[in-house]
């Protein structure tokens, strides 16, 4: 009787990576359903403009002098709808909320630079195809990155600025070095299209409650926002791009905050979990028209929890500036 002869080491290390290697594909096929059911079940809101060779989504609703909201990182125009924000500004202006390149419904074309500066310039074409002349920019979180890139490098395009919660200067973040992995080139792209979904998916109820921490979440965020949306290969990527360009971003456009002459609200949440509303306070020392407005005990979502503020900022702006006629 002949001795059974066992597998090489050799064998072994090729049957296991075959293993590996199907698991993988495996996820990356329920990834890419999965992302293919979330925009089915949450379809575009708003209409397409093709501007700097990127696909945008947006809604518009209202009239008169335009307003244009951007959000923050790993959100969309559903952030901005659910708090409130749009529909009360529509009542009075022309209320614009794009999303940004990769997030929602918008394009984010792979092999091209999307830092802050990037993505303003793309903002700044789709003002012209639309005709958004001269509107108040409300950006939220990272969009308020795009938002002063706008009014730095585009400053004939914007008329004023709403700063909500925002990160202006470069400071160590864990954040970025956590959800920064999926942007490294094509390890990034594995990553995203196969176990970042499932951690996403986990991780997701956490980083929320964390968002709106000290306040809770708002049943209807928790009802509305498309979650699914956020966990798609595509969107994770964006967001882990965002994420390793902020400091960059901080960087680049800091030292040209004191240039900045547009009428300029910033506010900011004293409890925030996220950026430290330090950071509001310092730029209002180097913007000479500039107010702030800091919430008592306020989080993140300086929108959410208090949309009236949003609204009277944007109403202090528009008031000082001459008569908006069309």
């Amino acid at each position: 009787m002949q001795p059974r002869r066992l597998p090489s080491r050799t064998n072994r290390r090729g049957g296991l990576l075959a293993l590996a290697g199907m698991a993988m594909a495996g996820t990356a096929l329920l990834a890419r359903h999965h992302a293919k059911r979330a925009e089915l079940d949450h379809p575009p809101l708003g209409r397409f403009v093709t501007a700097g060779g990127t696909r945008l989504h947006y809604i518009d609703r209202g009239a008169g002098r335009p307003v244009v909201f951007l959000h923050g990182n790993g959100a969309m125009v559903e952030d901005l709808i659910i708090s409130g924000v749009i529909d009360n500004t529509a009542g009075h202006y022309r209320a614009v909320a794009f999303d940004r390149p990769g997030f929602g419904h918008s394009d984010r074309p792979r092999g091209r630079e999307w830092s802050a500066t990037d993505q303003a310039a793309v903002l700044s074409d789709a003002f012209r195809l639309l005709d958004i002349e001269k509107p108040i920019v409300v950006g939220h979180s990272w969009g308020t990155l795009v938002a002063l890139a706008l009014a730095l490098d585009h400053p004939d395009q914007v008329a004023g600025l709403v700063l909500i919660s925002g990160y202006y200067y470069p400071t160590p973040r864990a954040d970025v070095v956590l959800f920064a992995p999926p942007a490294i080139p094509v390890i990034g792209e594995v990553i995203s299209h196969t176990v970042a979904p499932l951690i996403g998916e986990i991780m997701a109820p956490r980083v929320i409650k964390h968002l709106f921490s000290p306040q809770d979440v708002p049943p209807q965020f928790t009802a509305s926002f498309p979650v699914s949306l956020t966990l798609r290969p595509s969107q994770i990527q964006a967001f882990a791009e965002d994420s390793a360009h902020m400091i960059a971003a901080a960087e680049q456009l800091s030292p040209r905050y004191p240039c900045l002459q547009l009428r300029t609200v910033i506010l900011a949440g004293d409890a925030d979990k996220i950026v430290s509303h330090r950071q509001a306070q310092h730029l209002h020392t180097e913007v000479a028209d500039s107010r702030l407005d800091v919430v008592a005990g306020g989080s993140h979502m300086v929108h959410h929890i208090a949309p009236e503020r949003v609204i009277a900022a944007i109403d202090s702006i528009a008031a000082e500036l001459p008569q908006w006629e069309r």
